[in-house]
């Protein structure tokens, strides 16, 4: 009896260790998928959609994000961007002090400001290797300009140090206002915190997030 009743124990305990690697496998191969996964427009749009992203941040994303570089960067790097959205979901961000606040280390970063907003002749067309841009108004408005890099003209060559390049360039314009944020990548050149009239001074988040290889 006591021979059965063991060998029932290690049989049972067997059977367990074989669901938990079946289990691991799974996990694992749907982890590996979605790192490899090429993205499509429709895909992506399907995937934004689906708001498995949020992470229970209810803003909406602006129209002009690039769907198809959000979904393989978000993939690539999805801790990151996890942390990133929870400090947008869990940050109380009118009263929000302006500042630097460091949310993992040098990977994700965000950065608020209060301040005026510059004329168009102030403003000036950036774009960025090695972080994305996540930003946001979250009181007040401003204009910000976007257009793809391939199309735009260096005038200042990159400086590595601060992660930044200047151009000109011809690009589309869109008003920046509570609830909606956009996403700029290192294909985007963009021309933020341009003048809304009636707006003289913006509170804003920018969200720096490590770019993923």
């Amino acid at each position: 009896m006591k021979f059965n009743r063991n060998y029932k124990m290690k049989k049972l305990l067997l059977h367990k260790k074989v669901l938990l690697l079946f289990a691991f496998i799974s996990i694992t191969g749907k982890i590996m998928a979605q790192n490899t996964t090429t993205w499509t427009e429709k895909s992506a749009a399907e995937w934004l959609q689906s708001a498995d992203w949020r992470n229970g941040v209810k803003l909406n994303v602006d129209p002009s994000v690039n769907k198809v570089v959000f979904a393989e960067q978000y993939h690539k790097n999805k801790a990151a961007w996890d942390k990133a959205f929870a400090f947008l979901r869990d940050s109380d961000l009118l009263t929000i002090k302006s500042g630097k606040y460091v949310i993992d280390e040098d990977t994700v970063y965000a950065m608020i400001t209060d301040a005026p907003s510059k004329t168009f002749e102030q403003s000036a067309w950036e774009s960025h290797r090695k972080y994305i841009d996540l930003q946001y108004v979250i009181k007040g408005e401003e204009k910000i300009g976007i257009a793809p890099l391939a199309t735009a003209t260096v005038t200042k060559p990159y400086d590595e140090k601060a992660d930044y390049a200047n151009y000109s360039a011809d690009g589309k314009y869109y008003i920046a206002k509570p609830g909606t944020f956009f996403l700029f990548f290192p294909e985007d050149v963009h021309r933020p915190n341009i003048k809304v009239d009636g707006y003289d001074v913006v509170k804003k988040l920018v969200i720096k997030i490590m770019v993923a290889e």
